[in-house]
């Protein structure tokens, strides 16, 4: 469903577009930028109404797909297979606990969506928590819910290296 709703907004936008280097695009109308003329734009663009809106969108997106895991996860839990092999039964297990491990690691996910949804209602998504500057349309698009720019997230990861913080 995701990849249909990409080719429509990327059918859209490429309608829209003009061949200027810097598309702006309107996002009135429900059109949606594509992750190509995000990194086309300037910096003088960045995390303006346009790009927000697709980040958004693309959150959403997310979490709805977490949430749908999660619902998933439960059903199949509440599956009970009586099996009388103590093999196949501690398999069974095994299985159960590797999907928790999974939805607990989602479930810190949807927490870290959630929190970026409210930053953008807020105004401060796409900058970094601890220097103020902007964290990079590439670092946002390969993980959405990035607080720190890529400077900042090194540095605390060397600190805790070097410190078992």
């Amino acid at each position: 469903m995701l990849d249909t709703i990409h080719r429509f907004v990327v059918t859209k936008v490429s309608n829209v577009a003009t061949n200027t280097k810097t598309p702006k695009p309107a996002v009135s109308d429900g059109n949606l930028l594509t992750e190509e003329q995000i990194l086309a734009m300037g910096e003088q663009d960045y995390m303006n109404p346009a790009q927000l809106a697709f980040f958004k969108a693309r959150l959403h997106q997310l979490e709805k797909d977490l949430l749908r895991n999660a619902g998933e996860t439960t059903e199949h839990l509440r599956e009970t297979v009586l099996v009388p092999d103590p093999a196949d039964r501690a398999t069974i297990e095994e299985e159960h606990a590797l999907e928790l491990r999974t939805r607990d690691r989602e479930r810190k996910l949807l927490k870290k969506v959630q929190q970026s949804l409210l930053s953008i209602e807020s105004g401060d998504y796409g900058w970094c928590e601890e220097t103020g500057e902007p964290i990079g349309i590439p670092r946002l698009l390969a993980r959405p819910t990035a607080t720190l720019s890529l400077e900042a997230q090194q540095r605390r990861e060397l600190k805790q290296k070097l410190y078992g913080d």
